[in-house]
């Protein structure tokens, strides 16, 4: 029973058989890459991509979307290699779909189609921001301990809901969190360094405000515990909350409403999101 629990796709298009495409173009974006001298971080940011976003697709974990092969073909003088897949990659998008376990299904469809979310976080980075490092350096460090299978498995589930930041029009995201939540080092030093740069790059997009609630605040609105609103395409808004493994979707009106004014009165008593930002860059430099 735990085990059947502790199921994952390899990868996002692992159920529908469309992995072998993304696993091909990733092959072949990377021989293109190295072809032309450059390395993730350096190919990353001249189509605006985390190196661990470049990682993931060149491993086939992520979908690589049309609109940045068309990009990539022409950073890379592919002459036309990563274009002429395009048809192929959209035909195998519209079959792949992420696994998750039954509990959580619910949750990630309303995710997937959401047009905005808010999300307010006491603990630790909401998987949504994480770099693949940090990712990988949470499930290691749970405890019971997972084999290696089942973690390389979440990695890739985690890394795949991240593609809600690539859609067009895109959601209004906003992300409030504790202080304590940018000063523990998950992972070390390296990965630490590395989730508050991916923190800031994710805060700068258009769509995106990211506030930081300071540890010295003597007032606190909801001390209950993280939680995340969100508004489904052509839906009302819903609430959504895990704590310990066991998680709640709330669509009752009235709670939502509750949370819903909690989250106001959070992000007026957070530093605004430029203070944020820059308060981000300061950790940085001091590291």
């Amino acid at each position: 029973m735990t085990e059947e629990r502790e199921r994952r796709p390899e990868t996002p298009a692992e159920e529908s058989g469309a992995v072998g495409v993304f696993a091909a173009v990733g092959r072949q974006l990377k021989l293109l890459r190295e072809r032309a001298g450059l390395n993730q971080r350096e190919f990353g940011s001249l189509v605006s991509y985390g190196p661990d976003q470049v990682s993931a697709m060149e491993r086939g974990v992520r979908v690589p979307r049309p609109e940045f092969l068309r990009q990539a073909d022409e950073i890379l003088g592919a002459e036309g290699l990563l274009k002429v897949v395009i048809p192929e990659v959209e035909e195998a998008m519209t079959k792949a779909r992420t696994r998750h376990p039954e509990w959580y299904r619910s949750y990630a469809a309303l995710e997937a189609e959401a047009v905005s979310l808010h999300d307010y976080s006491t603990m630790g980075m909401l998987g949504l921001l994480q770099t693949e490092a940090y990712s990988r350096a949470v499930f290691t460090q749970r405890h019971p301990p997972l084999d290696e299978a089942t973690i390389e498995k979440r990695v890739a589930d985690r890394l795949s809901r991240q593609q809600i930041f690539e859609q067009w029009p895109p959601p209004e995201f906003s992300f409030v969190m504790e202080q304590a939540v940018l000063e523990r080092p998950i992972g070390g030093p390296k990965v630490h360094r590395e989730q508050l740069c991916q923190l800031l790059r994710i805060g700068r997009m258009r769509n995106v405000q990211v506030q930081v609630m300071p540890t010295g605040r003597a007032e606190h609105p909801s001390l209950g515990g993280s939680f995340t609103l969100l508004i489904p395409k052509g839906r009302g808004q819903v609430g959504y909350m895990e704590a310990q493994g066991y998680p709640k979707l709330i669509t009752d009106r009235e709670e939502v409403r509750i949370l819903a004014a909690r989250y106001g009165i959070i992000r007026a008593q957070a530093l605004n999101p430029h203070e944020s930002l820059d308060l981000i860059e300061k950790m940085l430099e001091e590291r």
